[in-house]
Order: structure tokens, then C-alpha cells, then sequence
């Protein structure tokens, strides 16, 4: 019989942290599940770590690829999968005992997305604030970490994660492809993920000085992808993000970016109308 979730571990230079990842999956009280760690070219031991947990249970699966960057991965890992149901995990976040369970009641209810609360821990620690699901608060920003559960049968009707997003963000995208249409979400009220905040990940890099061209990148992309949604949603944000996206991209070839005074005062207006 096909396990009923499959759990998707991309991993790549995140070694150091895999145990506890796949200790938290191992920990589940609900038992019918497969783990997939994806090996996306990591040049660490994480060959090594996922090795001790295959031997130990054979609901891990180990999966090799060259780097293709996050959405590759976690799009390899659920080509394979068995389960009807994926959850995605960064290899440095964890998840509570009772997360499957929990989702699992939910699963014959029609629901599109289900997740749950969230805290982080790491540099950072506290319960993770989001704004409660809708389409509109789902365009202005992403409202759902990675970690929910979704069909794999969503997964193939919208082409799986957007590998053009190699920077980030490429969760955002994924759920504005699955929920723009319509769709049920289902917030679990419970905190079963963990969210890890460190001095230096793929967010922090993003959002630096000197790579905030990736930011305008990713935007562009996901923007032009769904421009009918955000106008549906937004309207007239269209314009104002158009203008500051011109803007930032002029900012680029300046040696102090966040000193331009175009760029602080169109962002800011675009930040207060986000809220």
C-alpha cells in the first residue's frame, strides 16, 4: 500500500542540521508516511546522515541530483514520491510530533492547503506572525511558509515549483498557482512547525544591499506570471509596484542603493500601502 504523505527533504549544505529534521519526521505519531531527502549536489556529508537514517527505517528514501537550486529538488523528490499527499520540509526546520496527524483528519474535506501555526527558533525565537489566509493578503506577500500539505495531483496541474526562481520565493509563487483560481486552506490552530532563523540563509542573502537585484528578479518573474491575480486583487497596486520595480532596477548601477532618495520614498509608499 502507498504511504498517504510523502515528506520532501531537499538538502544542500544543510548537513549540520539534517538529524534533527529527520528526527522530527521519525517522531511522528502518525505513522503512515514516506520521507524523500533530495540530495541537490551538496558538496557536505549529507550523504553520509541520511545513510544512518535509511538503515535505521526504511521509510527514508535518499534521492541524488546535480544542484539545481530549491524548486528543482523539491520538484524531483515529489516526481517520485508514492504518497497522495506531499509536505515539503527544509532540512533545517523541524515539525511537531503531532503535525501529520493532525492534517491527516483534515484530508477528506476537500481542502487545497492545509498548514498550521508556527514558531521559530535559532537567532530568532517567538511565534511567527502571519496574516490569516485570503487572496488578497496572499498577493500583497506570502501568508504560508513551505512547510503544508498539499496533493500531488495539485502539484502536477499547475507544473510543479518554478525552477526560473532560483533566488527565492518560489513558495509564494507555488501557492498563489494552486489558491488564484479558488481552493480551500486550512490553518491547523496549533504550532507544529518550526522555522529556523540563522545569521545567514538564502532570505538574508536576498534581502542584502549588494544582491537586492534578486529580489527584483523574483518579483518580475512571479508578477508576469500572475499579473491577472495581483490586478484582480490589488488593482491599482500594479502601478505603484511597476514604478518601484523601475526604480530599483535604475538603483542597481548605483554604489549606495538604499541611500537613493527615489528608491526610499517610492518604497516607502509601496510598503504603507501593503498594509
Amino acid at each position: 500500500m502507498n504511504p498517504t504523505i510523502s515528506i520532501i527533504v531537499p538538502c544542500y549544505n544543510q548537513a549540520e542540521y539534517l538529524d534533527e529534521c529527520l528526527q522530527s519526521v521519525y517522531d511522528q505519531s502518525y505513522q503512515d508516511w514516506e520521507c524523500i531527502i533530495v540530495n541537490d549536489g551538496s558538496p557536505d556529508d549529507t550523504a553520509e546522515v541520511v545513510k544512518r537514517w535509511i538503515e535505521r527505517d526504511n521509510r527514508f528514501h535518499y534521492l541524488f541530483k546535480t544542484n539545481g537550486g530549491l524548486s528543482s529538488a523539491r520538484n524531483a523528490g515529489i516526481e517520485i514520491a508514492k504518497g497522495e499527499w506531499i509536505l515539503p520540509l527544509d532540512a533545517d526546520d523541524n515539525i511537531s510530533k503531532q503535525y501529520l496527524r493532525l492534517a491527516e483528519k483534515e484530508f477528506n474535506k476537500n481542502y487545497t492547503v492545509i498548514y498550521c501555526e508556527a514558531e521559530k527558533f535559532g537567532t530568532e525565537s517567538g511565534k511567527w506572525i502571519l496574516e490569516d489566509y485570503n487572496k488578497k493578503n496572499l498577493a500583497v506577500e506570502n501568508i504560508i511558509f513551505c512547510s503544508a500539505f498539499f496533493k500531488k495531483e495539485s502539484w502536477i496541474q499547475v507544473n510543479g515549483y518554478d525552477t526560473n526562481l532560483i533566488y527565492g520565493w518560489e513558495d509564494w509563487d507555488f501557492w498563489i498557482s494552486l489558491l488564484k483560481n479558488g481552493g480551500l486552506v486550512y490553518k491547523i490552530p496549533e504550532i507544529c512547525f518550526y522555522y529556523r532563523i540563522k545569521d545567514v540563509s538564502m532570505i538574508t542573502d536576498m534581502k542584502s544591499a549588494d544582491n537586492s537585484f534578486k529580489i527584483t528578479i523574483s518579483k518580475n518573474i512571479i508578477y508576469k506570471k500572475h499579473i491577472e491575480f495581483f490586478t484582480k486583487e490589488l488593482g491599482d497596486f500594479q502601478i505603484l509596484y511597476k514604478t518601484n520595480q523601475r526604480l530599483m532596477l535604475e538603483n542597481i548601477y548605483l554604489k549606495n542603493i538604499l541611500n537613493s532618495k527615489r528608491y526610499r520614498l517610492v518604497n516607502k509608499i509601496f510598503n504603507i500601502f501593503k498594509r
